[in-house]
């Protein structure tokens, strides 16, 4: 098990006071705080081997290829993939679901191919392949949800048929916490003759992610949701479907040769990352993955599970609360999203701040699963290694003041 107090020791973040209350961080699905191994990594690259990389021969240049590349290993060594040749360096995970969609998508999709998704799809897994759709005549599909924001099966049966080219899919929901059932979906994709695209971009932070064993052809995920810098974003594919895939955007190290007329693409993943890239964050990724390591993917998982369902039985317990997605900790990750009552969530949002709470309210880019839900918006409290269930409790108990001071329930 996570020792909670050594880990909290190791994000000064922490120490922070917001209205004069010690600051409780439950705002992680948007973005993880940062260790001071990671600040650490980001600084020391700065102050000792800031360089270009891919094209110097002098030391410093040398040392911060060595970093970058090293960080893709580690990548590899996270999910399991085959080569660290299939992992290519992004933005975000948005910018790597675009990538797919631009240099994969482009060129294969017809005037009646389908694309299937789910009602639950953050928007950067929707939007890219609307536009998609538009411009090839492709038609998107999406897979229901029951009443406990589970997958329907019927629906997974029913919508992956012949004319499916694509899956697209979310491992883990960012506001339902469903854990989707990747491999039976992935399974069900092929042998449609379809491939698959998983928006790891809230599992893999969390949970083991294997690619080998979850047999998708693409993974997409951010950095700066698992410890890591903002700026970064991982695609893993295939590496037979990189080989085969025009480049997303052209200049920098991304070519072969060029001439006036012409340009022929570097090898992959190269070919896909044009331009000087965030060559800081990519290193301090590392060395946000040699802290999750350290601790143990199974750890976390485990650690999540216990907040979670200590999370929804605090909420259960106060009355005019609804929670929304699956009732049993065990398929979901550690992100609850609720309502109380006709409250606007933002008002319990401004409320839990004002206690030195953060989580978030909104809508959580997911416009289409709240119109599902029937609502405009939910809270949302979502947790990472550093929670402690003292803060859940601290959760429950301004939700209880919040709704005091908007007059919900008595004051007696």
């Amino acid at each position: 098990m996570i020792d909670v107090e050594a880990v909290r020791r190791d994000f000064p973040i922490l120490e922070r006071r917001v209205h004069g209350r010690p600051l409780v961080y439950l705002d992680n699905a948007a973005t993880t705080q940062k260790p001071r191994a990671v600040i650490d990594a980001l600084s020391q690259y700065y102050e000792r081997s800031n360089a270009n990389i891919h094209r110097g021969l002098h030391a410093l240049a040398e040392e911060a290829t060595a970093a970058y590349e090293g960080t893709r290993a580690k990548v590899a060594g996270l999910i399991n993939a085959p080569t660290a040749e299939s992992v290519v360096f992004t933005r975000n995970t948005t910018e790597s679901i675009n990538l797919v969609a631009h240099s994969w998508g482009r060129k294969r999709l017809r005037p009646g191919d389908e694309i299937v998704l789910t009602v639950m799809e953050h928007h950067s897994n929707l939007i890219p392949w609307q536009l998609l759709a538009k411009e090839t005549g492709a038609r998107l599909r999406f897979i229901d949800i029951d009443d406990e924001g589970r997958l329907r099966r019927d629906d997974i049966e029913r919508l992956i048929g012949e004319r499916t080219r694509l899956v697209a899919f979310t491992q883990m929901s960012n506001v339902l916490g469903t854990i989707n059932p990747a491999a039976e979906i992935i399974a069900r994709a092929h042998s449609r003759g379809a491939l698959a695209l998983v928006d790891g971009a809230q599992s893999v932070p969390h949970m083991p992610v294997d690619v080998q064993e979850m047999d998708c052809d693409f993974l997409a995920f951010s950095s700066h949701k698992m410890l890591g810098p903002t700026g970064v974003g991982v695609l893993y594919a295939r590496r037979e479907l990189l080989e085969d895939m025009e480049p997303f955007l052209g200049g920098g190290e991304m070519i072969s040769r060029v001439s006036l007329e012409d340009a022929s693409w570097n090898e992959v993943p190269w070919k896909f990352e044009a331009g000087t890239p965030n060559i800081g964050g990519v290193i301090a990724l590392g060395a946000a993955i040699d802290y999750l390591k350290a601790l143990g993917m199974e750890s976390v998982r485990a650690h999540e599970m216990e907040l979670g369902r200590y999370a929804l039985e605090a909420l259960a317990g106060i009355p005019g609360v609804t929670v929304y997605g699956p009732k049993n900790a065990d398929s979901r990750g550690a992100v609850v999203a609720f309502n109380y009552g006709d409250l606007h969530p933002h008002d319990i949002g401004t409320a839990l701040d004002s206690y030195g709470i953060a989580i978030r309210a909104g809508h959580h880019c997911a416009q289409p699963l709240m119109a599902r839900l029937g609502v405009v918006a939910t809270a949302r409290a979502s947790f990472y290694i550093y929670n402690r269930t003292d803060e859940v409790d601290a959760l429950a108990r301004g939700i209880r003041e919040a709704a005091r001071f908007f007059e919900r329930v008595p004051l007696s």
